[in-house]
């Protein structure tokens, strides 16, 4: 018996009717004791959460957790980073937990995260 590839199934499976491709899911689905329903609903349910996930993240957001011990050298890196003048840096750290950074890459969030660290402060990457 000779092996069939995953892309001759498919290509064989796009040259059915709609009508012969939903009894060859109900076939399968007798035959393998399982429900293709259940991940259609549960993708319904999600409000595509789960394709969201599958996706890959492009941008990243750094999140200043706590200013730290010293957290003058952390106001310092968040006026670096920022653009920020002193007083909005200050209330940024004294507010913390907020946002220092917003849709940047990942190579930027990054290297934020690691001044921050270097300085004493705590921050995450969402």
């Amino acid at each position: 018996m000779s092996e069939v590839t995953r892309d001759q199934v498919v290509d064989y499976i796009k040259g059915m009717s709609l009508l012969d491709a939903a009894d060859l899911v109900k076939t399968l689905e007798k035959e393998l004791g399982v429900s293709a329903a259940a991940p259609v609903a549960m993708m319904a349910a999600g409000g595509g959460a789960a394709a969201e996930a599958a996706e890959e993240k492009t941008e990243f957001d750094v999140v200043l957790e706590d200013g730290g011990a010293e957290r003058v050298k952390v106001i310092k890196v968040v006026r670096e980073v920022t653009g920020l003048g002193l007083k909005e840096a200050k209330d940024l750290v004294d507010n913390a937990p907020k946002p220092v950074k917003e849709a940047c890459s990942k190579a930027d969030a990054d290297e934020i995260l690691k001044k921050i660290t270097e300085a004493g402060g705590k921050a995450t990457i969402k």
